[in-house]
């Protein structure tokens, strides 16, 4: 086997080597840069926009499913938290905060949709402190929460931890929806407007400027926002799975006896990969918040945590790059084919719409049989998938070529 796997090494470096992997980033980078002149502000932009902020908490989840092997199913929670924090404080959710005059950081007028000046300083209700503060906030208390819900599964495997996460998942926006008086039954604040949620959520300007970064009109800049963020999320993740945690990660994946005979701390170790995984939900949790305008707990419903497994499923769990494909291809098919889809249904009289998941769930069991590794799965998963076929061809002395059909990737 590890003359299979050197001479695949090989192979993925003839292959890359024609193209300089920092070439082929940075035409990229360009192409996603300039997307949105070339598609303008319609709904396409909005589409697009709205898939870079599930990238995020898809390479989020990938942190827990893909590189610690830890199986979640309650990552809606996460997504939760980090939309109630913008609603908290990007709103005039909390009234009555510094006598009714509010606390306001580096948050201009329009982004909070009163243009009322008082004394040349904003003189409006409730918190409001600028979004690229509030990213940060969401992060940190998610993370918080993702290692309250990491604590009490570090002794489960398996089915177990899938009940414990998808409780989780469901507890959390149930919370929040009966949250109108005292969060956890404690006190009488008012911490969500139950299900009718938090709205208007303040619009995105940046600290030195006071006007709006984006208009329903130019969605630009607030695609080129989520962008970023993306970047940001893939520049954590790539350092991350290189680290010394990120190789925790991988052989707590494998064989967590073998990881803690090596004297890798098992509890540390997946309280990391909760923590910051749950951090980057509530990292797009805040940017969704605010670009839909809106948190309601009709939100975060179950399907949405499997919506964002079955990409880092269908992408290729562990792989970054893989983990974009799938995010990227399964909202678009949510947001387009799905609805194709139910326009051809129409005069049969049936609603595609209604088992939507049931179809999402029929392409995973599609894609199990015919790729279970995924689009574009990480180097370990490949070969775990085609081991036999990588040492008959070793016994034939065909590597050379097979090294040309699996490429090792991290």
């Amino acid at each position: 086997m590890s003359a299979a796997l050197a001479s695949l090494r090989s192979g993925r470096d003839a292959i890359t080597g024609l193209v300089p992997g920092w070439l082929f980033a940075a035409v990229l980078l360009a192409a996603a840069v300039v997307f949105p002149y070339l598609v303008g502000s319609g709904s396409f932009l909005d589409a697009s926009t709205q898939t870079l902020a599930y990238v995020i908490m898809a390479l989020g989840l990938n942190i827990v499913v893909g590189f610690a092997g830890l199986l979640d199913l309650g990552y809606v929670a996460f997504y939760a938290i980090g939309a109630f924090v913008i609603g908290w404080f990007g709103s005039q959710q909390f009234p009555d905060v510094n006598g009714g005059k509010g606390i306001h950081i580096l948050a201009s007028d329009r982004a909070t949709f009163q243009p009322k000046l008082s004394g040349g300083k904003l003189d409006i209700a409730g918190i409001h402190i600028n979004f690229f503060i509030v990213i940060f906030i969401a992060m940190a208390i998610t993370a918080m929460w993702g290692v309250l819900l990491g604590a009490p599964t570090l002794r489960l495997r398996g089915d177990y931890l899938a009940i414990v996460t998808l409780a989780f998942g469901e507890i959390v926006p149930r919370v929040f929806e009966n949250s109108t008086s005292g969060l956890f039954g404690i006190g009488s604040t008012d911490f969500s407007h139950g299900r009718q949620g938090i709205t208007p959520i303040d619009k995105i300007n940046l600290p030195w400027s006071h006007d709006l970064l984006y208009s329903d009109a130019n969605l630009k800049p607030a695609y080129w926002v989520a962008l970023g963020m993306v970047l940001f999320t893939i520049f954590v993740n790539r350092r991350l799975r290189d680290s010394r945690l990120g190789r925790a990660w991988i052989a707590v994946r494998e064989d967590e006896v073998a990881a803690a005979s090596m004297g890798i701390n098992l509890v540390r170790t997946k309280l990391w990969a909760y923590a910051i995984g749950a951090a980057f939900g509530g990292f797009a949790g805040v940017f969704l918040g605010t670009y839909n305008n809106t948190v309601n707990v009709d939100q975060f419903e179950f399907g949405f945590s499997v919506f964002i497994l079955a990409m880092v499923i269908v992408g290729g769990m562990g792989n970054i790059w893989g983990v974009i494909v799938g995010a990227v291809a399964l909202s678009m098919m949510n947001r387009y084919g799905l609805p194709q889809l139910n326009n051809l249904s129409e005069p049969l009289g049936f609603d595609v719409t209604a088992i939507s998941f049931g179809i999402f769930g029929f392409f995973l069991l599609i894609m199990m049989v015919l790729r279970p590794e995924g689009l574009i799965p990480s180097g370990r998963r490949r070969l775990e998938f085609h081991e036999a076929e990588i040492e008959g061809a070793e016994d034939t002395g065909a590597v050379g070529d097979m090294s040309q059909m699996y490429e090792v990737r991290r």
